[in-house]
């Protein structure tokens, strides 16, 4: 089979690796039809994530189911399905609550080394009752795609982010996780939202989905806004030293400051003094993937929440060191690709 792969920083190449085989009696084999790069990729990409050996890329697939194992009883050989982008055994009390995260086994990550990479004419699915989920009637491939991951960690960012209903939220990084966390604050309640980003056209994107665009620094925007007092809550969809800085300095006193985006290895210098004088909250989110799913399916479904516009680019999956490229440039024209094996 083909599969992406990354032997060091910035070196991307299409493998052809042997084909994935069944994980065990509750796993199953999906053959993608769908993949999508996602921006936590570009770590390995850009050299933040040490690589000791070559890494199969990517935790975003939908497909079609071709195997399962004898213990699998939600889906069949001939399903569509969405594969959750964590996964956890999927039978301990932590996986009982559909969070992976708080899986007893530990929680793995599909495309991190652990598990296959997503990004592959093939992936092998452990735990699949509890991994995959099939894709409804009125779900398309971009929505069921978000749902792996994008759209799942955006709601959960925005749901922990403590959003009073007409309160003001600021958005930092209007990738697609920015973009999906900011159409879910505006649906939970948010009177505004603003998005935060140095492009200009992403932040145009954004000002389409009904965010209000701002320029850097989000500390100046948030007090301009609210008079100085700044807002009710900052979701930080980047996750470096100086947009955690900004996001805690930017939020009221009592405020929450939500961070799903991925830091690097090293150390944030934590201001603890200034978050426990000012009693801010800070809630640090990897998304709960299947635990959104019975909430985010039926809205997407019923048009009463819209995610359109996120996907960008269209690329075959043997193009995927040009893909990479692309989305490493972090331009307004290419903010998602979604690769076709």
């Amino acid at each position: 089979m083909r599969s992406v792969v990354i032997d060091a920083p910035g070196s991307i190449r299409v493998d052809t690796r042997p084909d994935a085989e069944l994980p065990g009696a509750d796993g199953a084999v999906v053959a993608v039809t769908a993949a999508a790069i996602c921006g936590s990729d570009l770590h390995f990409y850009e050299g933040d994530y040490p690589l000791v050996d070559a890494v199969p890329l990517g935790h975003e697939a939908i497909g079609t189911v071709v195997e399962v194992g004898s213990q699998v009883s939600s889906v069949r050989a001939g399903d569509r399905v969405m594969v959750s982008s964590v996964a956890g055994c999927g039978h301990c009390a932590g996986c009982g609550t559909l969070d992976p995260i708080r899986c007893h086994s530990g929680p793995l990550i599909f495309g991190s080394g652990a598990l296959g990479g997503a990004q592959s004419e093939l992936l092998a699915v452990p735990g699949a009752d509890f991994q995959l989920a099939k894709i409804p009637e009125g779900i398309s491939v971009e929505q069921a795609l978000l749902l792996t991951d994008n759209l799942a960690t955006g709601w959960a960012a925005a749901q922990r982010a403590d959003i009073p209903v007409g309160g003001t939220v600021a958005v930092i990084g209007l990738g697609a996780v920015g973009l999906c966390a900011g159409i879910s604050a505006l649906f939970l309640g948010a009177a505004t939202v603003l998005g935060i980003d140095p492009v200009a056209q992403r932040r145009e994107r954004a000002a389409g989905m009904g965010m209000t665009p701002a320029e850097p620094s989000t500390t100046a925007a948030a007090m301009e806004l609210t008079g100085g007092r700044g807002v009710d809550a900052v979701i930080d969809a980047v996750g470096s030293d100086t947009t955690m800085t900004d996001a805690l300095t930017a939020v009221r006193a009592g405020g929450t400051v939500s961070v799903v985006g991925v830091h690097d290895l090293q150390p944030f210098p934590f201001p603890a003094l200034a978050a426990l004088v000012r009693s801010v909250t800070l809630r640090m989110t990897t998304a709960p993937v299947q635990q959104t799913w019975p909430q985010l399916v039926p809205l997407l479904a019923s048009g009463r929440l819209k995610a359109d516009g996120i996907f960008t680019t269209e690329m075959a999956l043997d193009d995927a060191a040009e893909a990479y490229r692309a989305v490493a440039a972090r331009s307004g024209d290419v903010v998602k690709v979604l690769l076709t094996p």
